[in-house]
């Protein structure tokens, strides 16, 4: 019995993989490489280079190997890309999302844990956010998500397919042996920890005027390493025969932009020069999570989620790969 895990060699998906492999589940890979890193996935581990909706790949795999459940990663993720190219997002997110989990189902594969986001949400009328929040993206990111978990609700109900779609707040920190590392770079903790290191000239604000304290936009930041350990917990409710689901993964604790820069600086002992830019189209002023149906859900609780705890380990993480995955 295997989990395929679909862009499982990208920064969230290589974490999962290596923490499933830890706990000596069998494990296959199937990652298009566009933003994802060979050299992220152990070579023992069975890697197929493809699109996440590949039907006849898609059934090449579940011939070889004995697919009992899938964790689906793959998707485009920039919020800001998705706002000039919605078609290029519909197309990967929502087009190869539905070719790879009709053709799961049709080979038999019921238990699906699928990585959704807070995108979903939109611009909240408070926080923090409960799932039961009503969800208008402000991005085609978001909506590509949320087109996702209507799908997987109308599967439940029509073929009993079960999932848990897990909306997370926002991902950062790096394992070990996997770390967060994109070309382009638009999410804000590597970007803090490249000025730092001089890699970029100035660290790029987005936006000064939001309602916040200081102006800058808050987020609720989530070990990546915490954020795999939901995973494989959604994974064993199913297993265990737990019933579909949708489940935020946050801390309930915001950071501003202008937070994070901070702790950046004070991780690292070096400036962090900065610039302020206009606000992004489609960017919420305030993303923050009520996790407390993960707790009681799952039994999952953060412990390495404390913001100096996340930027210590991408730090330390970039300074033992400082180009990345490149050899």
């Amino acid at each position: 019995m295997a989990v395929l895990v679909t862009g499982g060699a990208g920064y969230i998906g290589s974490v999962t993989v290596e923490q499933l492999s830890s706990k000596g589940e069998q494990v296959v890979v199937l990652d298009d490489l566009f933003r994802g890193h060979r050299p992220a996935i152990s070579p023992g581990i069975p890697f197929y280079q493809g699109r996440a909706g590949d039907r006849e790949l898609l059934k090449r795999i579940l011939r070889e190997h004995h697919i009992e459940a899938c964790v689906h990663f793959a998707a485009l993720a920039y919020v800001g890309e998705s706002v000039e190219q919605p078609a290029k997002y519909f197309e990967n997110n929502v087009e190869q999302g539905v070719a790879l989990i009709t053709t799961l189902l049709a080979a038999g594969v019921r238990r699906i844990v699928f990585s959704s986001t807070c995108a979903t949400y939109g611009e909240p009328e408070k926080t923090p956010i409960a799932e039961d929040t009503p969800q208008w993206p402000t991005n085609p990111y978001g909506w590509t998500k949320l087109v996702i978990e209507r799908m997987l609700a109308s599967l439940d109900r029509a073929h009993s397919l079960k999932f848990v779609a897990l909306r997370y707040f926002n991902a950062a920190g790096a394992s070990e042996h996997s770390g967060e590392y994109h070309e382009p770079e638009s999410h804000l903790v590597p970007n803090v920890l490249r000025a730092a290191s001089g890699e970029i000239p100035v660290l790029s604000v987005f936006g000064k005027s939001y309602p916040t304290p200081d102006g800058t936009a808050i987020r609720d930041y989530v070990h990546v390493c915490d954020l795999a350990d939901a995973h494989i917990l959604s994974l064993e409710r199913l297993r265990a025969g737990g019933t579909s689901d949708f489940i935020n993964l946050g801390t309930g604790r915001g950071y501003s932009v202008m937070e994070v820069i901070e702790c950046g600086r004070k991780v690292t002992g070096r400036a962090v020069p900065i610039r302020i830019e206009p606000p992004r189209p489609g960017d919420p002023a305030r993303l923050v999570a009520d996790a407390s149906k993960a707790a009681r859900v799952l039994g999952w609780k953060p412990t390495k989620s404390d913001l100096a705890t996340i930027l210590r380990s991408q730090w330390e993480w970039r300074q033992r790969n400082p180009r990345g995955y490149a050899a």
